[in-house]
């Protein structure tokens, strides 16, 4: 509002005027004066003594009342003169007062700050005032004017500058029958008053000049008739005149609006204010509600926060931030508000951070962070900032280190925000060539913890083996996300209780046959995409520098070789390749008998012997076999090439050189002919499976391959709750760095690929954890739906902490979530937070009771925390 003694339109809330728009602030004394509130004296003084506001003297002034009823207009008039009573008398005296006709003249943020505590005690049940049930909040326009007789102060309510219902309450609150009140000013406006005015004595001409102030006159229901509480207050909507031009009627009244209700009657429930969506403004309306349910940030903008104000930081944004939420959160915890527009606060903000103007989604942990950070730099109370350098502390121990960056820390950065929510954590960096250690402790604000399905991966792939001992099954393994080939070998080795004789060759199918071969155990997983399909082939390591052959299946479209319009159909790849190992120099039979070999598990139950071939000249034999176990495979013995090649081109398996051209199908291969082995010692051949042996074979377990990212034992099945516990265990496990992030080592002289470790070592009072459910990168983006499990009232963090020493305590209650569902395009913000012993959902304007058993969804985003 305007200065009760220096009118001026240039207003810091709204004002005009220097390069960005606003008023360019240079000190407190330059801020317009807070508004002055007229409460009851006993509410204010019991708050001062409990909250030891000591220091908040009060001077006591007499004010003779009298009612002027003319034909002009109907008005109050308060004689106000300095109480005459003997040297020392003073505020902190008798306990009784505070009766009717005894009133206290408050600033703004006492008047908040006091409101707030009482609305505390209410909460816990220690304490529920009379006035706090029936508690009402008006403006009065007021009339200042100095008595040159009398060197008195006249104040003067007119009927015709307020409206009825106001003027009706003010002939009751100030007694006007009955004599003299009693007006204790602790805002320390009106000695200021009398100082202005007898500067007017020398200018005969202003004596009778008079100041127009708006007065909220707040919990003096008590003092009015019974009849008259529940007369409904006019919306005061227009303008009224106050120092003698027009402006708007003070933001924080909202009269004639619904008030929220306790079930204590007609309690104001204070806090439970909505805020407007300006347009996709849910992710500020979410954060700001979590902020405006700290309890310290809270009680300390309720407060006198504006002595902090910081206008020399060139980081900062000259107070006027600070100015702007102080003036959005004092709105939030007006009673009787029922929803705010934070317009100028959002106004104020676009001015400094463009990124936030317009009407764009935005993520409200980026808003979060820059928030915090602005009311930081406004609020810093050290105005020159020492300088510090980085000293060696080899040999020095951890604890000293540490102290002694934080307290560096604070010699340049102290404010409320550092007070409540910033800590400390350890980095360590470790070389894997000289083993070289770099510590460093850093600051935190808020810790950003990973999902475990960020840092971990699953992935499945297809096992078979390439002896025929057992049929292709399917095999989920997780991994670390950054992990290399290696990794997964190994806990796919472990999954399938790979024996010490045996390795595992993993390739890639792409199109029924084998890309590529994965066989670089230092490349990344994250070559490896969710839709693409591994298969892992167990193969024995004492055949590793045999020749692999890789079978390729593919079958004619229609059985009868022929399409409809008279051409060959053309062959359809399918299923999965098999792959095994032949001796050098092995030739077509060989080859054929490794192939039913590793058909033996396909074989359909019903079928308990293969004939091959009906010709006379072919005989089986039974007795191959492959490590320890039995396979009833059939051998062909081949006494006469020629007859055996003619039968099996007519009735079995037809097997051909791939030239890796699709379509293009290579020489035959002949039982009796040996095969040529390339310099690359990999076979790839295509099978031609006739129909009869279609019949013969289970050939479905070889086409279920499933992708790599998917669950083909579990369908449908909901993503499983991770612990918040879980993520912090994530959050400070050792890992290596990428290469894009090298640390440069001091001893080797070269960037090393060193591995990383967090410590957390100095916990802040706030614990702000921000859950990392969006992840970007050049080829996706996504948004993790999982479902964290969060501690709600004691959440221990004592097996996280290295530094045991001087901390309060490791444990914290929750108080606030902002929530965001929906997808990457749009999703929406909300809101849980405590308010009293209760948790409410803000959406916006929306303000709905939740039990706490609500609270935990998989839209959780950002957590509040409070040590306790």
């Amino acid at each position: 509002m305007d200065s009760l003694f220096f009118g001026g339109d240039d207003d810091v809330s709204t004002g005009g005027g220097g390069a960005d728009g606003f008023r360019s602030i240079g000190s407190v004394d330059e801020l317009d004066d807070e508004g002055l509130f007229l409460v009851n004296y006993r509410w204010w003084n019991e708050t001062r003594q409990s909250l030891k506001y000591g220091e908040l003297g009060g001077d006591l002034y007499d004010a003779t009342s009298s009612y002027v009823n003319d034909y002009m207009e109907s008005q109050i008039v308060l004689d106000m003169r300095r109480y005459s009573g003997f040297e020392g008398d003073d505020c902190n005296g008798d306990e009784e007062r505070g009766s009717r006709g005894e009133y206290a003249l408050v600033s703004e943020w006492m008047f908040y700050r006091a409101l707030k505590w009482h609305y505390d005690k209410r909460n816990v049940g220690n304490f529920v005032a009379v006035e706090d049930n029936k508690a009402d909040l008006f403006p009065l326009q007021v009339s200042l004017s100095i008595s040159g007789t009398t060197t008195s102060l006249i104040a003067r309510i007119s009927q015709k500058s307020n409206m009825i219902g106001a003027f009706k309450k003010s002939c009751q609150i100030f007694s006007v029958n009955s004599g003299v009140l009693k007006i204790w000013d602790f805002s320390g406006q009106i000695t200021k008053f009398f100082v202005q005015g007898s500067m007017l004595y020398d200018k005969p001409e202003q004596v009778n000049a008079e100041i127009f102030l708006e007065l909220q006159v707040y919990g003096l229901s008590n003092d009015v008739k019974r009849e008259e509480n529940g007369m409904e207050i006019e919306d005061m909507n227009g303008s009224v005149k106050v120092n003698g031009h027009s402006d708007r009627v003070n933001p924080y009244v909202r009269l004639g609006q619904a008030r929220p209700t306790t079930s204590s009657g007609d309690a104001y429930n204070l806090g439970l204010t909505g805020l407007t969506n300006l347009g996709n403004t849910c992710f500020m309306n979410s954060a700001i509600q979590c902020l405006a349910h700290t309890p310290h940030l809270v009680d300390y903008f309720l407060g006198d926060f504006r002595k902090d104000l910081n206008f020399e930081n060139p980081l900062g944004m000259n107070g006027k931030l600070a100015l702007a939420f102080g003036d959005l959160l004092r709105q939030l915890w007006t009673p009787g508000a029922t929803e705010v527009a934070p317009r100028a606060f959002k106004s104020r903000l676009s001015a400094f951070a463009p990124q936030f103007g317009g009407f764009n989604q935005h993520d409200s942990q980026e808003f979060l962070s820059f928030i915090l950070d602005g009311l930081h730099e406004d609020l810093n109370r050290v105005k020159i900032k020492p300088y510090y350098e980085i000293k060696d502390v080899d040999g020095i121990s951890d604890h000293e280190v540490a102290d002694e960056h934080w307290q560096n820390h604070l010699a340049r950065n102290d404010s409320i925000i550092v007070d409540m929510c910033q800590g400390q954590y350890r980095s360590t960096l470790i070389c894997p060539s000289c083993k070289k250690h770099s510590v460093t402790f850093d600051p935190f604000l808020s810790l950003s913890l990973p999902l475990p399905s960020t840092t971990m991966r699953t992935m499945t792939l297809t096992v078979l083996s390439t002896d025929g001992s057992m049929q292709p099954i399917p095999v989920s393994v997780t991994v670390p996300k950054h992990g290399m080939f290696s990794d997964l070998i190994q806990a796919l080795s472990t999954a399938c209780s790979l024996g010490d004789h045996e390795t595992l060759l993993v390739a890639e199918i792409y199109n029924n046959s084998i890309l590529h071969f994965l066989d670089k155990p230092a490349d990344s997983l994250e070559l490896v995409r969710d839709n693409d399909r591994l298969v892992a082939y167990r193969v024995l390591k004492e055949e590793d520098s045999l020749p692999l052959v890789v079978f390729t299946h593919q079958h004619l479209e229609e059985s009868n070789g022929q399409g409809s319009n008279g051409h060959v159909s053309p062959m359809r790849r399918f299923g999965i390749p098999l792959v095994a190992r032949i001796p050098d120099g092995s030739d077509g039979a060989v080859m054929h008998k490794k192939f039913l070999q590793l058909l033996n598990p396909l074989v359909m139950p019903d079928v308990h012997s293969i004939d091959v071939l009906d010709d006379p000249v072919i005989t089986v034999n039974q007795d191959t076999k492959m490590g320890d176990k039995d396979d009833d495979v059939t051998i062909i013995d081949v006494p006469n090439s020629e007859a055996i090649e003619n039968s099996f081109v007519e009735d079995n398996f037809q097997y051909s050189l791939d030239t890796q051209r699709y379509f293009s199908e290579g020489p035959k291969i002949t039982m009796d002919e040996q095969l040529v082995i390339p310099d690359s010692r990999k076979i790839v051949v295509l099978v031609t499976w006739p129909d009869e042996m279609l019949k013969q074979y289970d050939t479905i377990m070889l086409s279920n391959l499933p992708e790599t990212g998917g669950f083909p034992l579990v369908t449908n099945r909901p993503p499983e709750a991770v612990s918040l516990y879980n993520c912090f265990e994530a959050f400070l496990k050792e890992e290596p760095l990428g290469p894009e992030d090298m640390w440069y080592c001091p001893k080797c002289r070269q960037h090393q690929p060193a591995s990383k470790k967090l410590d957390l070592w100095r916990l802040p009072e706030v614990l702000i954890i921000h859950l990392k459910r969006f992840s970007f990168n050049r080829f996706h983006k996504d948004k993790l739906e999982t479902f964290v499990d969060f501690p709600i009232d004691d959440f221990d963090l004592s097996n996280y902490t290295t530094h045991m020493g001087s901390q309060p305590s490791f444990r914290y209650k929750l108080y606030g979530i902002s929530n965001h569902s929906g997808g990457l395009g749009g999703g929406h913000y909300t809101a849980f937070v405590q308010c009293g012993q209760e948790w409410y959902e803000f959406s916006d304007s929306m303000v709905l009771s939740v039990t706490e058993d609500q609270i935990k969804t998989s839209a959780a985003y950002v957590l509040f925390y409070q040590r306790i």
